[in-house]
């Protein structure tokens, strides 16, 4: 199986849309995926997500599944602490919490690192363990069963699937550290997703086990391709 987990494109937060220059990305992203065939395709309930994979939707006139508990709003309120300056922020984005996701202490309770009593008392904990399960259910619902213990995945059936799932930054790194089993503050404070950015994962069985493989990720080339600014976040150009 691949799997391609697609953020949105450029968007207005609110109104939940995509600009003008979100909607040229989506229709880029669509025309690289729709390339080699997709099988499915699936999508936060987020409006945002939803109108990148419309394209997609329209090209291989197929009909998402929203899978409602990727929905990145419901994540950020259980996650989202108040900063110096009044404003709600993800821990890794945090001015205090992003250190913190770093520190060796942290670091060293690996999977657990919400355990830690800073975390445990924002109460962050629940979220985190309601993405693996989700993510675990959405796997197994492929034919992939999660081994948390050895970090592998055992495969229930053959899946040759190409799949699209559209959705989002913030719970993005949540779920990319469900899948490839990097704990959480690594993940989230050394991987940034740019807009309609493609993270490709191939689900291989080898030697009797599936170790999912990153083949590319927040991959930009599509916008590249149809001319479309390659600016990271809106922020830098690479």
């Amino acid at each position: 199986m691949i799997l391609y987990y697609i953020r949105h494109g450029d968007p207005i937060y609110n109104p939940n849309q995509l600009t003008p220059l979100g909607e040229r990305q989506a229709e880029a992203v669509a025309k690289r995926i729709a390339v080699h065939g997709i099988d499915r395709i699936y999508t936060s309930p987020s409006n945002r997500a939803r109108q990148t994979a419309e394209p997609l939707c329209q090209i291989t006139k197929m009909s998402p599944e929203i899978l409602e508990w990727s929905d990145e709003d419901r994540l950020f309120l259980e996650m989202a602490q108040l900063d110096t300056d009044g404003r709600k922020q993800w821990p890794f984005r945090h001015s205090v919490y992003r250190n913190l996701l770093n520190s060796r202490e942290v670091q060293d309770l690996g999977r657990l690192w919400y355990t830690h009593p800073k975390f445990a008392d924002i109460g962050v904990g629940p979220a985190i363990e309601r993405i693996q399960r989700e993510m675990d259910d959405f796997l197994e619902s492929l034919g992939y069963k999660h081994d948390l213990e050895n970090s592998c995945y055992q495969q229930l059936r053959e899946n040759n699937d190409r799949v699209a799932f559209f959705a989002h930054e913030g719970i993005g790194v949540a779920i990319l550290s469900c899948i490839l089993d990097i704990p959480y503050p690594m993940m989230s404070t050394r991987y940034d997703m740019t807009h309609t950015g493609v993270t490709v994962i191939q689900f291989e069985e080898k030697f009797g086990s599936v170790i999912p493989q990153v083949l590319t990720f927040s991959n930009d080339s599509h916008l590249y391709r149809e001319g479309l600014p390659t600016k990271h976040q809106n922020r830098i150009y690479y």
